[in-house]
């Protein structure tokens, strides 16, 4: 239920099945009458279908799951993969809402919820990765590598300090520049045994998967998660590291122990 001015009255009334109630502010009975046209409101409003709700939710999954598959078979971008599904799920809303006696404004689509993207993060994480793809162009990244193959010579030390790391720039950002410092090795013949941890689901990839995700979470910052509830949700960095980051530091640390007795 709302209420509207002569401008609005064609269009309100234009579509679907509308009952208008005429009122003034000092009328005594229409003021009563106000609770019965709100609870016919919220009666009649059509409701989008219970089929409809779960094709949306799954294409939204299948958006997601399937974009590496998305990956393999084209050769393209991921990101492609997902805007893809964006665009699958915002034609299937508009066919679906076409056929609903629906107002408008009762009408949640995807145009209407772009704005609420939160561009912020989104170009704090473009940074990072532009950062990233600017150490490695300028081969700082392999520098680094090569000092710390030679100081610490330790796959797994290697993995953990990285994933410390990932707790103060973002984790998916850290094993970006991972992957530029060691490129994966597709074959582990004729390969010394410290080159053996680099080839892919090698020792070195496997703990690291570990060690960035665990490990970014012992900052608020250190993850896309965190980041994300971070400007939603209007953490402040002092309440999470006061309160979680011991507790994250020390799981961390605990798991990355079990990894250790496990499989090194």
């Amino acid at each position: 239920m709302k209420i509207i001015n002569s401008t609005q009255f064609d269009e309100v009334t234009s579509e679907g099945i509308v009952v208008v109630d005429f009122f003034a502010n000092w009328c005594g009975p229409c003021k009563m009458l106000a609770p019965v046209l709100e609870e016919m409101a919220d009666e009649y409003t059509p409701e989008i279908p219970n089929h409809s709700r779960r094709v949306i939710f799954v294409i939204g999954v299948l958006s997601l799951a399937l974009v590496p598959v998305f990956q393999m078979l084209t050769n393209l971008p991921p990101f492609l993969g997902v805007l893809l599904g964006l665009v699958i799920l915002w034609f299937y809303t508009d066919i679906m809402y076409s056929k609903l006696h629906m107002h408008e404004s009762n009408k949640l689509r995807i145009s209407q919820l772009l704005p609420n993207i939160d561009l912020a993060t989104i170009f704090f994480f473009l940074g990072i990765l532009m950062a990233v793809g600017a150490l490695e162009t300028s081969g700082q990244l392999g520098l680094m590598s090569a000092f710390l193959d030679k100081r610490v010579h330790e796959p797994y030390l290697i993995s953990f300090v990285i994933g410390v790391l990932s707790s103060c720039v973002d984790n998916v950002a850290l094993v970006a520049a991972t992957m530029g410092m060691y490129p994966i090795v597709p074959d582990a013949a004729n390969l010394a045994p410290y080159a053996q941890f680099f080839v892919s689901d090698g020792g070195f990839w496997t703990f690291l998967a570990y060690c960035a995700v665990t490990g970014g979470s012992i900052l608020i910052i250190g993850s896309a998660t965190g980041v994300t509830v971070m400007g939603l949700e209007k953490i402040d960095f002092m309440y999470y590291t006061k309160r979680f980051s011991i507790l994250a530091l020390i799981g961390y640390c605990c798991g990355a122990g079990v990894y250790m007795l496990l499989f090194a």
